[in-house]
């Protein structure tokens, strides 16, 4: 991508190889953003971004994969230089995370090694990106979207450890919108999806009743187009079944 050529506003999505990353970094595409992503196996994310080219050949070179992990500072640096180099961030999905041990764990079986694996994970990495890309996003005007889950607001056993690390991501969240009034910042659930991570959490079950993760991108994009308020949660599958329940914001 080239900055000087920019036709279409750009979006970085972290965990881009897999689920719900890829299906919505496949959504992007399709609506005409250029898009940058990540995943720590390079060899699954360049078989990933071959698959999505190969689907959609307008895609060209508005898609950037880049293997590496965002708790790692050199690729954070890599990621923003490739948006930058693309004319700047518009978007950023906090998006890649971990489960932490499979099967979940009760909380007085959950190591102390673990339970900080995961919030490095889920929490920090995320908060060192967003806080590298709000030079570009405040340019922009621009959206974060914080992946977030409902083992954030509910308790279910074995959780614990994903659920804590999801509420302190939402909490960040909050914080960024009333920071950074000038960006829409956003909380998503894109509710239980038939994805490798569920999988892990129930291993052994039959998850196939769960729906694709496609199912959530509508709504994920919804609430990035209509901009409402920034601070708000919301559910990417009822968002896809009624789009209007977003309220319309002001233009960024």
């Amino acid at each position: 991508m080239d900055a000087t050529t920019r036709t279409a506003p750009v979006a970085l999505v972290t965990g881009g190889s897999r689920g719900l990353g890829r299906a919505l970094v496949d959504g992007l595409l399709a609506d005409g953003w250029s898009v940058v992503t990540d995943g720590r196996d390079a060899d699954r994310l360049a078989a990933t971004a071959a698959e999505l080219r190969a689907a959609d050949p307008t895609a060209g070179d508005r898609l950037v994969a880049l293997a590496g992990d965002a708790a790692d500072p050199a690729h954070r640096d890599d990621l923003l230089a490739a948006t930058d180099a693309a004319g700047g961030l518009d978007l950023l999905v906090l998006n890649a995370g971990d489960l932490g041990p499979s099967p979940l764990p009760r909380l007085a079986d959950l190591g102390e090694d673990d339970l900080a694996a995961v919030l490095a994970a889920n929490v920090v990495a995320p908060h060192a990106l967003a806080r590298a890309a709000l030079p570009q996003l405040r340019a922009a005007h621009g959206t974060v979207v914080a992946v977030t889950s409902d083992a954030a607001a509910e308790a279910y056993e074995g959780w614990g450890a994903y659920g804590a690390s999801k509420a302190a991501l939402e909490h960040l969240a909050r914080v960024l919108a009333e920071e950074e009034p000038d960006l829409a910042v956003h909380r998503i659930d894109p509710g239980d999806l038939r994805t490798d991570m569920h999988q892990a959490a129930f291993p052994g079950e039959d998850i196939s009743d769960r729906p694709e993760p496609a199912t959530a991108v509508p709504g994920i994009l919804a609430v990035v187009h209509r901009r409402p308020p920034s601070g708000g949660r919301w559910q990417a599958q009822a968002v896809t079944a009624d789009p209007t329940s977003v309220p319309q914001g002001a233009p960024s």
